[in-house]
Order: structure tokens, then C-alpha cells, then sequence
């Protein structure tokens, strides 16, 4: 039985879709492949209201879930997602916050609980295509890590994608969006260390989605709650469209024939 063409996204969090994926599932979506958004957690670990962070006195945990999910299931609307699937672990936070230690955070799931659900979504779309995070989670967060493992876990134990990825950011493209950024004078609140980013020689795919930043900036401006947090909102539009025009992946696992490098995915499953 042939199966239509179908792209999977495992992301930690909700706004996790955007950045690194958004353009190619915007793509994907229409060029009339299926897509599917699997995010892991709630986000309970995100801004609350009028900024309140996490820790702070007036930080309501369950109110900010919602307002994510929310701001979730209309960026998947701009971006044109066709299904978007919630596994509803708690947000674990980042490295070293105390909400690591709360048994219910997702990092502290058992893996096989959690890739035993996402398997059961595989069997159930049948992705080709399956991407998700490296396995430092792109900056070591440990929602990511765990959605690196779990996705791994799966895929193995439900034999389905063809292909899988690592969303990547260049090593190169980052510095020189930050020489760009400084020569415009323009003040941010974060410096990237020398080995942010992934080394240019290990990314196998570069994809142009550059038809797509319109729907991408809006997507990423429907995660209003966060938005602080976003400094590439803060940037010019030249600026924006330059970050956000491509989108670029290490090919971890493929059992189909295709070119060293890619400008597409789906290259050798057409």
C-alpha cells in the first residue's frame, strides 16, 4: 500500500515549531504533503502573565499551559499543520531549574513510556520524513534531549520513517547574524558562545523556505507570551527575512537513495 507523503516534527515545546521547522512544514503543507506537530509538553515552565518568570511569586503554572497551547494551536493554523498531536508532559524547565526535579517533568518520564505513545503516533501517520532535535537538544535544554531520545526510541521500535533529521542552525549563520547585529548597533540580550550552532561540514540539508518567512514571523508572533524571549522579533525585517528564508537539518538516519546534499527531504521518496 502506498502511503501519502507525510512530514513529522517532534518539538519539546509549544513556539519549539517555529524557528527551526516552521518554514518547512509551512512547505510541506503546501506542497500538499501531510504534516504532523507532535509536542511533548505543555510549556508550563514559559512567561506568565505580564512577564512573571517561573519561580516568581504570581507564576501560575497551569494558566500559562493554557495560554501556550492556545498560542500552539494558532501558530499551527498559520503555518498550516495539518495535524497537531499533544503527548501533555509537564515542561521540565531548563538545566538546573528546580522544576527538574518534579517527578512529573518530562525529562523525568521514563523514555519507554513516552516513545511507546510517540511509536503509536508513527504507526498511526506513517511518516516518511520524521525531524526532531540532536542529541544535546541544539543547547542542552533537557526537554529536548528527552524529545531526541524518545524520537529515536521510536522510530526504532516502529520501523516507519525513511529518513530522520536533526533541525540544525549553522555555525557560520549564526555569526554572521550577530556581526550583522552588532554592526547595526542594535542592543540584545545574548551572546552567543563560539559553539552555538552546529559546524557548517555536519549539516547534510539545506532546505529554501523563503516563500514562507511571512507565514513563519506570524506564527512565531502567536506565541505572544514568549515574545521576550524571541529577540528575532526584536530585529529588522531584512534582518528576519535573511534568518528566517532557510532551514537546515543533519540527515541522522536514511534507508532510501539520496544525494550527500539535500535541498529537500523528500529527496528520493518522490
Amino acid at each position: 500500500m502506498t502511503h501519502e507523503l507525510t512530514l513529522m516534527a517532534v518539538h519539546a515545546h509549544p513556539d519549539d515549531e517555529v524557528l527551526g521547522t516552521g518554514g518547512l512544514l509551512a512547505r510541506c503543507a503546501a506542497e500538499g504533503i501531510r504534516t504532523v506537530l507532535v509536542t511533548c509538553t505543555n510549556g508550563e515552565q514559559g512567561d506568565g502573565s505580564a512577564g512573571v518568570k517561573p519561580g516568581e511569586p504570581g507564576h501560575d503554572a497551569e494558566e500559562v499551559a493554557r495560554r501556550r497551547l492556545a498560542e500552539l494551536r494558532e501558530s499551527a493554523g498559520l503555518l498550516g499543520i495539518g495535524h497537531l498531536e499533544l503527548l501533555g508532559y509537564r515542561d521540565s524547565g531548563m538545566d538546573g531549574w528546580s522544576a527538574n526535579h518534579d517527578p512529573r517533568a518530562f525529562a523525568n518520564v521514563p523514555p519507554d513510556e513516552s516513545a511507546a505513545r510517540l511509536a503509536g503516533l508513527m504507526e498511526r501517520y506513517r511518516p516518511q520524513v520524521v525531524v526532531t532535535y540532536d542529541e544535546n537538544g541544539g543547547y542542552g535544554h533537557p526537554d529536548h534531549i528527552q524529545a531526541h531520545r524518545i524520537t529515536l526510541a521510536a522510530a526504532d521500535r516502529s520501523g516507519v520513517p525513511d529518513k530522520l533529521y536533526y533541525a540544525a542552525i549553522p555555525r557560520s549563520g549564526i555569526r554572521q547574524m550577530f556581526d550583522a547585529v552588532r554592526e547595526a548597533g542594535i542592543e540584545i540580550d545574548f551572546e552567543p558562545p563560539d559553539d552555538f550552532g552546529t559546524p557548517d561540514e555536519l549539516i547534510t540539508s539545506t532546505v529554501d523556505v523563503s516563500a514562507h518567512v511571512e507565514a513563519k514571523r506570524k506564527a512565531l508572533e502567536a506565541h505572544a507570551s514568549q515574545g521576550e524571549n524571541i529577540f528575532l522579533l526584536r530585529l529588522p525585517e531584512e534582518m528576519q527575512r535573511a534568518a528566517f528564508s532557510s532551514e537546515s537539518f543533519i540527515r541522522h538516519r536514511c534507508r532510501v537513495q539520496a544525494p550527500g546534499r539535500e535541498d529537500d527531504l523528500f529527496a528520493g521518496l518522490r
